[in-house]
C-alpha cells in the first residue's frame, strides 16, 4: 500500500484540465475555435481555496484560450498549457512556490497524469477516470470530471484540515459562484473530527 500525506499539509493544489475541470469534451467551431464547460461550483471551490492561503496550478496537455480566460477570472497563478512532461513541470512548480511533494495534492483523470499521481503526497482521482488509474488515489471522488468533481476534493482537502463550514462559507464570494451544498459533503460533515477520517498513519 502507498503512503499518503494527510491532507493538513497540503499546501498546494495541482489540477488536469480535460476531464477534471472538464467533463473531457472538446467542441471546435468551424472557425476552429475551441470551447469549453467549466462547473461553477468548481471556481468558487478554487477562490475558497486560495483565500484560506493555499495554493492552486494547472497543468494540460492541451492549450486552450478559453482555459487562460477561466484562470484568470479565478486568480490562477501558475497554469501550464501544452506541458508533455508533466513530471518535470511538476518539480519546476513545487521549485517555484517552495514546497516538497509531499505538501502537493494532485487531481487527475487519465494515464498521462499517472506520473504525477504516484509523486505527489495526496494524489486525487475523480470518479469517472481511467478504472486502472483509481488504485494511484488517496481520493477518489464521487463526482465526475467537469460535474463538482474539484469542489468535492477542495471540501475534502479542508475537512482534513479541520475547516468547518463557516470557515468556507465566510470565505465565499457573492452572486453566481455562491454554491448550496446538496450531495456528498453536506452541512455538519465538516464538523466532523478529521482524525476518525484520516487516521494517524500515513501522515
Amino acid at each position: 500500500m502507498p503512503s499518503f500525506s494527510h491532507p493538513r499539509v497540503v499546501q498546494l493544489l495541482v489540477l488536469d484540465v480535460d476531464g477534471v475541470l472538464t467533463d473531457g469534451s472538446i467542441w471546435v467551431g468551424q472557425d476552429g475555435y475551441e470551447l469549453k464547460r467549466f462547473h461553477v461550483r468548481d471556481g468558487l471551490g478554487i477562490k475558497i481555496w486560495q483565500r484560506l492561503g493555499y495554493d492552486v496550478a494547472v497543468i494540460s496537455g492541451r492549450s486552450s484560450l478559453a482555459v487562460e480566460r477561466r484562470m484568470a477570472e479565478l486568480g490562477v497563478k501558475h497554469l501550464y498549457q501544452g506541458i508533455k512532461d508533466k513530471v518535470g513541470c511538476l518539480s519546476e512548480l513545487i521549485d517555484r512556490c517552495g514546497v516538497t511533494l509531499a505538501q502537493v495534492a494532485y487531481i487527475g483523470d487519465d494515464w498521462p497524469d499517472a506520473g504525477v499521481l504516484k509523486r505527489v503526497g495526496y494524489p486525487i482521482v475523480v470518479a469517472d477516470a481511467e478504472e486502472g488509474l483509481k488504485s494511484l488515489g488517496a481520493f477518489v471522488t464521487t463526482r465526475r470530471g467537469g460535474e463538482g468533481a474539484v469542489r468535492e476534493a477542495i471540501d475534502h482537502l479542508l475537512m482534513g484540515k479541520g475547516k468547518s463550514e463557516k470557515d468556507r462559507e465566510e470565505m465565499g464570494t457573492d452572486g453566481s459562484e455562491r454554491a448550496t451544498p446538496k450531495a456528498g459533503l453536506g452541512p455538519g460533515m465538516l464538523k466532523r473530527d478529521p482524525d476518525a477520517i484520516f487516521p494517524e498513519e500515513g501522515r
